[in-house]
């Protein structure tokens, strides 16, 4: 039990909570909240004899740190949030997935699914419900609603930064979200705590407990970035695992919008020979996976080995048909996905298709707040990817 907690960069729970903590897990979050409340629970049950005291805190040690809400729809649509027990005082976690679109509700009698916005509405329900009677609220968003409208290139809306203030001036204290397509949005809410996570330890972790013929050298692999806009978080890949970094950037024609982007004219790539390494490809989202489809034919052009793709979101919104082909004819390896966005079970049960359990990580994040610890440790991984790639080449177990 210490070694899990002191993993995360703090001691097991030696300062009380700044008030009883509460879990919502909006609808689409169900299974995620039951994992982080599990390992809450077990962390809670085990802290040891040094701290009894803490069992007299009020709420301290819960059969469920999850609580009851509904967010019920009317015939034609329109809802109202519901708390089925009182949160007066408490330290409040909403965990909110707007890409849950398998959700539906009914609509003068046809079955709708949820959209982006319709969740985004809910989420404000329920902090409406909540009536500032909690000590504090904390959302997290792990895929950041409207994100990939972050800036203003034209005469066009600035939703992203619009929920940010939103939701600071209905009282949410701090937004905890992960790998934020451009995390400066956070600039819109500067008095408001905002904190980004990105994946990599998971991710890396899940692809040794997978893989177990790596070899981690810039002689046998690589880091190749798919565009401009993710090249840093490629850079960290390279960085920490010692590897050669290289990089495409798309051509593209700006003459044209298709489906809401200008057309690919082409991948032109930069950087030293594929040919023969192991690639790791990352980025924050797999959407169509057109792109990722074409690069993966491009890296196989040059001769590349295994193409590994980590994406932190992965939606697949046109199937995964054309990533089973991929698969079949060689050009994909596999893919690394989190379990922060809903995953179709098509996705799940792909045998190209790698889950990051993002549960304990996630557990470890409302500990720490809950407790008023600092997350440096957490948001930085750097020397759990050092230890971890060193067992991993020692053949320890993972």
């Amino acid at each position: 039990m210490s070694e899990i907690l002191s993993g995360a960069g703090w001691k097991p729970f030696e300062t009380r909570p700044i008030a009883p903590l509460g879990l919502i897990a909006m609808p689409g979050c169900e299974a995620l909240g039951e994992r982080m409340n599990k390992y809450l629970k077990d962390w809670r049950e085990g802290i040891g004899d040094h701290a009894e005291d803490l069992y007299t805190f009020p709420g301290y040690n819960l059969d469920t740190f999850l609580l009851s809400i509904k967010c019920p729809r009317f015939g034609t649509g329109e809802g109202k949030g519901l708390l089925n027990q009182s949160v007066r005082g408490y330290d409040i976690y909403i965990i909110s997935d707007v890409t849950a679109h398998q959700i539906r509700y009914k609509m003068y009698g046809e079955s709708v699914p949820m959209s982006p916005d319709d969740h985004y509405a809910d989420l404000k329900r329920v902090i409406a419900a909540i009536g500032g009677k909690a000590r504090r609220i904390t959302v997290i968003m792990p895929f950041l609603y409207e994100s990939r409208q972050h800036r203003r290139s034209s005469r066009e809306s600035m939703d992203c930064a619009l929920m940010l203030q939103e939701l600071s001036g209905m009282g949410v204290e701090n937004i905890i979200t992960f790998d934020a397509h451009d995390p400066r949005v956070q600039n819109a809410i500067p008095l408001t705590g905002f904190e980004n996570f990105v994946p990599t330890y998971q991710m890396m972790k899940s692809l040794c407990r997978r893989v177990k013929d790596l070899e981690i050298d810039k002689q046998h692999m690589m880091i190749v970035s798919p565009d401009e806009g993710a090249i840093t978080r490629n850079i960290y890949y390279s960085t920490v695992l010692g590897l050669d970094l290289g990089m495409f950037y798309k051509r593209r024609d700006y003459s044209k919008v298709v489906d809401g982007r200008n057309k690919i004219i082409a991948h032109e790539y930069m950087g030293d020979s594929v040919e023969g390494k192991d690639i790791i490809v990352a980025d924050d989202i797999i959407s169509t996976g057109d792109s990722v489809l074409d690069l993966l034919r491009e890296l196989k052009r040059r001769n590349a080995r295994r193409i590994y793709v980590a994406a932190t979101f992965c939606f697949f919104t046109n199937g995964t048909a054309a990533f089973d082909e991929a698969y079949a004819s060689g050009d994909l390896a596999g893919v690394l996905g989190t379990n922060l966005n809903y995953l179709n079970p098509e996705v799940k049960n792909a045998p190209w298709f790698i889950e990051v359990d993002m549960s304990k990580y996630m557990a470890y994040i409302v500990a720490t707040l809950n407790h008023d610890h600092s997350l440096d440790s957490l948001i930085s991984p750097l020397n759990r990817i050092k230890n971890l790639i060193e067992k991993y080449k020692n053949g320890e177990k993972i």
